[in-house]
């Protein structure tokens, strides 16, 4: 079956589903979108991935505890202060934020979600939170307000929608841009579907798919304590429940994996101060696993980022970082191309016109493709380029 992406799709594209978004002065930009409601119309399956940070934002640790109750069916967010560190008082404030939406929304506390993003440090102003909530007006043409409220230091936007066969959709939005890094990062990301998926195979599904995708992500090489991925599954197309084992479960699979490569790679295009998207393309691993280690650690390296910055086609830096994967890799067999040019050909590197390569590396995508000749394994991690503008971004992020 198909899968084909909807032109100008967003988060409340499929079925059932409304949002919206206000500015209540979180954000430090006057008048920016910054707190948002995201609910469907009936009941959901709900999957959620959170941070691997030992440090967690008062959202995720209420939204894990809700997920986990499996009611989920609304989410609220907001952007400009992350509510994290901010001890059991922290913890309530995200309580009474899900309590107001839920009051707006007419629906029970215990069925919304929070996420929470920014400064880490400082409790949520809460009296605009109860002034703002009241205001979210909720429609099927919410999305792209959604997703511009949850940006922080985000330059656009991330959303996509796909249609499965005309018979169902899948929507998905995100924002990250600095503190990411494998095995999730500071970002959100949101996705719905009109399908009605089994919440077991959901859960499966989700963890599959991030590990391929969110998880192969890279901008800073800093996690985060706010990340959280939420899936919600409506069934409101009204079709008949997918379940694991079927062939209609793969094709879901394959649908979350396009909105979910799609979503990864615009993350780590959008990260703070880049110019460059990095694809890292591993092949002939002796193992998955190898080839996973050595892909994101060739994206989280300073040098091989520099190099993408400058357009300096240095190739020995690539190999240099792959070597320190901690994965199986012999020289003598591997090779190297550099945006489609052979550089390294089994151990000994091939002359070629620098000038043209750098060139070619000035360019929006910078493609790093590495054949281990060691065995089947294979993976793609993105990454992005290293600038004076990361530095600069961050050195004033607060002041």
């Amino acid at each position: 079956m198909s899968i084909e992406t909807i032109a100008g799709g967003h988060l409340t594209t499929p079925r059932g589903f409304r949002a919206g978004a206000v500015s209540a002065a979180i954000k430090t930009k006057a008048g920016a979108l910054d707190l948002c409601l995201l609910v469907s119309e009936g009941p959901c399956a709900v999957a959620g991935i959170f941070t691997k940070n030992e440090v967690k934002g008062a959202a995720v640790v209420l939204s894990q505890e809700r997920v986990a109750a499996g009611r989920v069916r609304a989410i609220v967010a907001n952007a400009g202060c992350a509510n994290a560190i901010t001890g059991v008082e922290g913890y309530e404030d995200a309580k009474e934020m899900t309590l107001l939406a839920a009051k707006h929304l007419g629906i029970d506390a215990e069925e919304v979600a929070v996420a929470s993003t920014g400064v880490t440090g400082v409790r949520l102003p809460m009296d605009k939170l109860r002034a703002g909530i009241p205001r979210v007006a909720v429609s099927e043409e919410g999305g792209p307000d959604f997703a511009r409220a949850i940006m922080t230091t985000d330059t656009r936007p991330k959303e996509i929608a796909v249609s499965v066969g005309g018979r169902y959709s899948l929507a998905g939005c995100a924002k990250g841009s600095g503190m990411i890094h494998p095995d999730m990062a500071t970002m959100f990301t949101f996705v719905t579907t009109d399908a009605d998926v089994s919440p077991e195979l959901l859960r499966a599904v989700q963890r599959e798919v991030a590990d391929e995708t969110l998880n192969m992500i890279s901008v800073d090489g800093d996690t985060s304590c706010s990340d959280t991925f939420l899936v919600l599954a409506n069934g409101a197309a009204g079709l008949a429940r997918i379940e694991a084992g079927t062939p209609a479960a793969e094709e879901f699979k394959r649908a979350l994996l396009v909105v979910c490569t799609h979503l990864a790679r615009e993350l780590a295009r959008d990260g703070e101060g880049a110019k460059r998207l990095i694809e890292v393309v591993v092949r002939g691993a002796a193992s998955r696993e190898d080839a996973r280690r050595i892909a994101r650690t060739i994206t989280t390296s300073p040098l091989v980022k520099t190099a993408a910055a400058g357009c300096d086609p240095n190739w020995g830096r690539i190999l240099v970082a792959a070597g320190r994967a901690g994965a199986a890799l012999d020289e003598s067999k591997a090779s190297l191309r550099l945006q489609g040019e052979l550089l390294f050909e089994r151990g000994r590197g091939l002359p070629f016109d620098e000038r043209a390569v750098s060139h070619k590396l000035d360019a929006e995508e910078v493609v790093i493709e590495l054949d281990l000749g060691l065995g089947s394994g294979e993976a793609t991690a993105w990454g992005c380029d290293l600038t004076t503008d990361y530095v600069h971004i961050n050195a004033d992020y607060r002041t």
